[in-house]
């Protein structure tokens, strides 16, 4: 087992070598390549003052210099934040704030986004710079300064490596060497952060979930090992890299394996058809929405899909008829499923090979090695099996805790190391867990959650709403979405104020949080203590 994430990009290229390790367009980089080229990222950071333990955020979408750049952060000792690309300013400058990041990578242009400009006026005390990075055919973004961050081109960034000096031992004006970068390589220690990822909870504050160098690698060696991703594999990559699926289940596993890693930007079902003939894809991980919009699109006959032969989901319920289409249709030879959280390392249960479409369809599998999963009541007595009850988890992957947030910690993990998911499931027999409700009132937009409260909270400021809830709805592309009851403020005008509160919502928050559909009550139903009650909410009943 490697000790920490550079040791083992150090190890895959020992290993793999001229093997394709990133293919993004026209940039074809080698594991070796791969692993030189993030060393020089590390020496850039080491010149623009990043020491171990501070942290870097990256808001950008997948390519091959979001992969330098998460590593070189990496070898340097930094840890990675990285940033949902659908954020909008507030959101992100929360994150960078709270994470007190010292630096950001990001591009202007994708989807058309000014990503450093959303910044403009927000505080973020801590950021001291700010690097471009272009498109996959390396195209770099214009740097130019604001008001409030200085702003870096690419290249620019990485030039500021040959004027690094020594810190210890070294003589004034003298670079740094390639080997003084590798010495640094070396001094990142398993056990400490790697990345701090931050997620919602119910109070609607996101929190920054942290995790460790060791954690990571056993996790993903783990999950590596039950899929069976191997050397020689190609990785279409569509889950975004800000993701822990997309980072540690694309970049990283990639890495010990030695398969080829080819990130697409966002998911569009012709370019991903185009890019699995093309690069003859053979891994392709995703949530239902996915697999369902391959199999729905008129052109898909007319690609060549039959290299593909592993996949990876969930995130979502799957129907037990997906998963025999994606055998039949699509020509997977391995369709499984599993669960997971960011507080958990991204994977708790996982099926495995070999298990019927019934059980793929209907669970998520069973506890991968080294962790306990088990169903409990609200006093944490075990329900047993058949029945429901909340999930809790212990083991190797769960985090130590919330990034500086010691009481959110303590409310969410036992003192003997239970952690509560808040998610409602069922175990059977035979050990696979079924999950069938949230407890946190989460819902899953396409494979992205959503947390009513954080919604709410930004739903609250308009002026026309005096109270709002917001739950989720079943949607046949999506798997669920949005739907907003709110009580109008008194002079809002309620025929208006649906059409009005989309249109300002989207301005205000990642698309995938905006409610696709706004119903406006005289007022919402709630209990005797006044608690809104979703659940008739969720049934159309208010």
């Amino acid at each position: 087992m490697w000790g920490s994430v550079p040791g083992m990009v150090a190890d895959a290229a020992a290993r793999f070598g001229d093997a394709e390790a990133v293919v993004d367009g026209g940039r074809r980089l080698t594991f070796g390549q791969l692993s030189e080229q993030s060393v020089g990222v590390t020496r850039a950071m080491m010149a623009a003052g990043i020491e171990p333990g501070d942290r870097v955020a990256l808001w950008a979408p997948n390519s091959a210099s979001w992969v330098s750049a998460c590593l070189g952060a990496l070898g340097a000792g930094a840890v990675l934040v990285p940033l949902n690309t659908r954020f909008k300013g507030p959101e992100a400058a929360y994150v960078l704030r709270r994470s007190g990041a010292k630096a950001l990578f990001s591009v202007r242009g994708f989807l058309g986004i000014d990503y450093p400009g959303l910044l403009e006026g927000e505080d973020v005390p801590d950021l001291d710079r700010i690097v471009l990075f272009g498109g996959s055919e390396g195209d770099e973004s214009e740097p130019t300064t604001t008001d409030e961050v200085p702003v870096f081109g690419w290249a620019e960034f990485l030039a500021g490596a040959d004027g690094v000096v020594e810190a210890e031992g070294g003589v004034v004006g003298v670079p740094v060497s390639f080997h003084d970068a590798r010495n640094r390589w070396q001094s990142v220690s398993g056990d400490g952060l790697s990345d701090v990822i931050f997620t919602s909870g119910t109070t609607g504050a996101p929190k920054g979930v942290t995790a460790t160098h060791v954690q990571t690698l056993r996790t993903f060696a783990i999950w590596s090992r039950i899929v069976g991703l191997r050397h020689g594999d190609r990785y279409l990559v569509v889950n975004p890299f800000f993701h822990t699926f997309g980072y540690k289940a694309g970049i990283l596993a990639c890495l010990m394996q030695g398969a080829t890693l080819v990130p697409q930007e966002t998911f569009d079902v012709d370019r991903t058809l185009e890019l699995i003939e093309a690069e003859r894809i053979t891994v392709l991980p995703g949530p239902p929405t996915l697999y369902q919009s391959l199999l729905d699109h008129p052109a898909r006959g007319r690609h060549d899909l039959s290299s593909l032969r592993l996949a990876v989901t969930g995130a979502a319920v799957v129907p037990v008829e997906l998963v025999r289409r994606m055998e039949s249709d699509l020509a997977f030879e391995t369709v499984l499923t599993a669960y997971g959280l960011t507080e958990a390392t991204g994977v708790v249960t996982m099926c495995r090979q070999g298990d019927a479409p019934e059980v793929v369809a209907h669970s998520s599998g069973r506890a991968i090695p080294g962790v306990e999963v088990r169903v409990a009541d609200d006093d944490s007595k075990d329900v047993g099996p058949g029945n429901p009850g909340e999930v809790l988890v212990r083991g190797f992957n769960v985090t130590a805790g919330y990034f500086e947030d010691p009481q959110s910690t303590s409310e969410a993990i036992e003192a003997d190391g239970w952690l509560h998911t808040g998610d409602i499931g069922v175990l059977d027999e035979a050990g696979n867990l079924r999950i069938t409700d949230r407890k946190k009132d989460m819902f899953i937009v396409g494979g992205f959650n959503v947390y009513p409260a954080e919604v709410e909270q930004v739903l609250l400021r308009h002026p026309g709403v005096a109270q709002v809830a917001v739950v989720g709805v079943p949607d046949h592309r999506l798997g669920e979405v949005g739907r907003a009851y709110v009580v109008a403020r008194s002079g809002s005008d309620p025929a208006v104020l649906p059409e009005e509160l989309l249109g300002w919502a989207a301005d205000q928050m990642a698309n995938y949080k905006v409610p696709r559909s706004v119903e406006v009550l005289d007022a919402l139903p709630t209990n005797a203590s006044g608690k809104v009650l979703k659940t008739e909410l969720r049934r159309g009943t208010p």
